[in-house]
Parts: structure tokens; C-alpha cells; sequence
């Protein structure tokens, strides 16, 4: 490890655009994007700004422990699927709940109640072709102003990179469970 001086200035120039809702992707191999997303969640929340998330493959039963943390703070999480596509019994109807889905999230991102829409694990349904890529673009265009929405998942369609404010992401160093550790409840779930 190098030693670094502490910067005795400020890196950089505060910008003097107008304030707006932001399009923000986190992507990657690597783990975190949900995290990243729920963080922002919070973060809005704590600032008493209305949220709502969206999960595209958790069943609406899903008891992780970010689900019962939002629930005890008042964060409304949806979950719209039926679990990953390996878990499925019928991939048609998978596909459905995503389309169903996708219309309350549309429906929140365009009726401007919640200043952050969290699109957690939409990039699947995408790639997926379950959802029309062109419908969703159009809804991030033409949401109101003020209006956030973060998305998540791997592969996130580089036509939503190109529209999206921020984009981060998360590339994989090394895994637990690459090294035959199993998911743990409080990390992974």
C-alpha cells in the first residue's frame, strides 16, 4: 500500500445545473447493486421522501431482511415474480407476473407520488425479452421531472446505459461463494 497526502483542496467544482430526477443503473458481476439501490432508498427515506420498490423476481412473499427492515420503517417493497427463472414450473407465467408487474411499476414512475422508484433485478425480465425494452425507455423519458428511478441487474441493456444519469458497475474481485461458502442469511438474503 502507497501513503497518500490528504487533498488539501476540494477535488472539484460544484455544478450549477438545475436539480432533477436521475436515471441511476448499478450493473456488474459483482455484488452490491441491490444494496447500493436500498441504500438510496434509505437515504431518501431518512429525508421524508415517498419510496417505492419494486422487485422483478421475488416472490411477493419474500421475507429477506431488507423486507422486514422496510416494513418496520414504513418502505413499501413489492416483490412481482416467482423466483429466478431456474426455480420456475412455467416460464409463460414467470413472464406474465414480469409484464403485470412492469404496469404497477410503470404506473408509479409515471403518476409522480414517490420522489425514488427502485427497479430492483429489472434488467432480467429484459434480457429475458419479457418485458418491451422500448416501453420502458419511453417511461423513463417521460416520467415527471422531479421523479428518480434506480435499476438493477447484470447485463443492463446498453440502451438504458446510454439514457441513464449515473451508471456504476460492480465488477467482481473474489467471492465467498466462489470459494465454496454458501449464501448466509444477513449477507446474501
Amino acid at each position: 500500500m502507497q501513503i497518500e497526502t490528504p487533498p488539501a483542496a476540494k477535488p472539484y467544482e460544484k455544478p450549477e445545473g438545475e436539480r432533477r430526477g436521475l436515471v441511476i443503473v448499478n450493473t456488474g458481476d459483482g455484488k452490491g447493486k441491490s444494496t447500493a439501490a436500498f441504500g438510496l432508498a434509505l437515504r431518501a427515506h431518512g429525508r421524508g421522501k415517498a419510496v417505492k420498490i419494486f422487485q422483478f423476481m421475488k416472490v411477493p412473499t419474500a421475507r429477506f431482511g431488507e423486507h422486514r427492515m422496510f416494513e418496520q420503517i414504513g418502505i413499501p417493497i413489492e416483490g412481482l415474480g416467482d423466483g429466478f427463472s431456474w426455480k420456475s414450473q412455467d416460464l409463460e407465467r414467470s413472464a406474465q407476473l414480469a409484464r403485470d408487474g412492469w404496469q404497477k411499476a410503470r404506473a408509479a414512475i409515471l403518476g409522480g407520488e414517490f420522489f425514488l422508484v427502485v427497479l430492483d433485478e429489472l434488467t432480467y425480465p429484459l434480457i429475458y425479452g419479457w418485458l418491451p425494452l422500448d416501453e420502458v425507455l419511453a417511461t423513463l423519458r417521460e416520467r415527471p421531472r422531479e421523479v428518480h428511478v434506480a435499476i438493477t441487474g447484470r447485463r443492463c441493456p446498453p440502451e438504458i446505459i446510454e439514457l441513464a444519469d449515473t451508471v456504476t458497475e460492480m465488477q467482481k474481485v473474489k467471492h465467498a461463494f466462489n470459494a465454496g461458502v454458501p449464501a448466509q442469511r444477513g449477507i446474501e438474503d
